[in-house]
């Protein structure tokens, strides 16, 4: 079996700049990621034959455009997946009832504007509990894709939070706990801790790659240039399901209406045609190694067929 499920995280802008500790931006460029870069994605799948796994935030389909977004990219044959009501990055931190209700409101916000109910979560900022996973279990949710044992990601999180933190600002994002680190890179049921391997809820690990276990997601891909975004493609491949995890602003830039991140991230510097150019790469790198590209859904389903 080989699969590759590439997933988007819908991220809006605002999101951006409460990591950096930044005032909340306002204007068009605050709601680009459903204004401009879902169509963009739409075009992108569209061009390389691909579906796509939207993790939606459910306030953000307050916003009748967002919601008429995303229901046509289900129309299109996209799977839409839950990343939560307001993409609490201290959602771990919450109570029992608190997580629920942040699952349950992002599940019925998704139901509303697409009519269906999404089988899929992903935690804000890839940060999950046990608790956060009994909640999933007790919801029927069928599958997690949250856990990022990725030393590289862990460490520069921690570095930029720090570094925030000198210049005076407070970034709302939060570190995991370390021991994530120690988790299956590869689909597993996980046990308790989730960390290791049990009989529960399946566990779609974001991916990195074998070995180094460097990450292999949105931001690595686009930043790194099509020679070496096939690079880091070719150090997936042998992997049962690869798990490309993007976001919207993968495939933005400045002139998106995002010149006040210029500053704070490297990757918005990047033009998007440029980012496109990487990730088309990266899809091209792995058809030819023989992958067919799934759903998250789709992939969780064969990955149970597996494990059963």
């Amino acid at each position: 079996m080989r699969l590759c499920a590439v997933s988007v995280d819908l991220d809006e802008i605002p999101n951006y700049f409460q990591i950096h500790g930044l005032a909340e931006p306002s204007g068009p460029g605050s709601t680009a990621v459903y204004d401009v870069a879902l169509s963009r994605l739409v075009g992108m799948a569209r061009d390389a034959s691909i579906p796509l796994t939207l993790f939606a935030i459910g306030s953000d389909l307050s916003r009748p455009e967002a919601a008429r977004g995303l229901a046509d990219a289900r129309a299109k044959g996209h799977e839409i997946a839950n990343h939560s009501l307001g993409h609490r990055y201290d959602l771990v931190k919450l109570d029992r009832a608190a997580i629920r209700a942040e699952v349950v409101g992002g599940i019925e916000a998704i139901e509303r504007a697409t009519g269906e109910r999404p089988v899929g979560f992903r935690a804000p900022g890839y940060t999950i509990t046990d608790t956060v996973f009994d909640v999933l279990a007790e919801l029927g949710v069928a599958y997690d894709s949250s856990v990022f044992p990725c030393p590289a990601y862990y460490g520069l999180k921690t570095a930029v939070i720090g570094a925030i933190a000198l210049v005076g600002r407070t970034s709302r994002s939060v570190v995991d706990n370390p021991a994530v680190l120690l988790a299956p890179t590869t689909p597993y049921r996980v046990g308790r801790p989730f960390w290791k391997r049990g009989n529960g809820l399946l566990e779609l690990p974001v991916q990195v790659t074998r070995g180094l276990r460097l990450p292999f997601f949105g931001t690595s891909v686009t930043v790194a240039g099509p020679s070496r975004a096939r690079w880091l493609a070719r150090m997936c491949i042998g992997d049962p399901l690869i798990n490309l995890e993007l976001h919207g602003i993968d495939v933005l830039d400045a002139g998106d209406g995002l010149e006040a991140l210029r500053p704070h991230q490297h990757d918005v510097r990047v033009k998007k045609d440029d980012k496109l150019a990487s990730l088309h790469a990266v899809f091209d790198t792995l058809r030819r190694a023989g992958y067919a590209f799934v759903t998250l859904r789709d992939g969780a389903r064969e990955i149970e067929k597996s494990l059963a």
